[in-house]
């Protein structure tokens, strides 16, 4: 609950409609910081895109992908896909902090720029291929991934 009384899922909405407002409100303030580093103006929005990024990743694909992971995999291999879906997302972490100084080094916008087109890239595949998995039994939702016509 924050000062006004406005818990962000009520604000958002419910479910794959929250989340998807939510990264919606994500990719636009990543845009604003590229655009503010590209230009050099507006510079007194640059914390508040931020904050507004980070929030709303936080309720959306950033929380995402460790609720789909405990639910997309079989029952009889959900153990070890949790596990290397888990090791991918974080050596995928590293590199991004790895890579990213290098990249901000030659140009403070591009990996806010790349950052945003890389969510709207996520957020069409998961609006394109996942499937919703609100109310659905583990089990039917392994009968559906693995038998699509189902």
């Amino acid at each position: 609950m924050n000062p006004f009384g406005v818990t962000a899922p009520r604000f958002f909405g419910n479910g794959r409609t929250a989340a998807i407002r939510a990264a919606s409100v994500a990719v636009i303030a990543l845009a604003g910081v590229a655009g503010i580093f590209w230009t050099g103006g507006r510079e007194e929005l640059l914390l508040w895109l931020l904050i507004g990024f980070i929030a709303s990743f936080a309720f959306s694909q950033g929380a995402v992908i460790w609720v789909y992971l405990a639910e997309v995999f079989p029952t009889a291999v959900r153990a070890r896909g949790q596990s290397l879906g888990s090791a991918t997302h974080w050596i995928m972490n590293a590199f991004v902090s790895w890579a990213f100084p290098i990249v901000a080094a030659s140009s403070r916008a591009a990996p806010f720029a790349f950052f945003a087109c890389m969510m709207v890239l996520q957020l069409a595949v998961v609006l394109a291929v996942y499937p919703e998995t609100k109310g659905v039994a583990l089990e039917e939702m392994e009968g559906e991934l693995t038998d699509p016509a189902s």
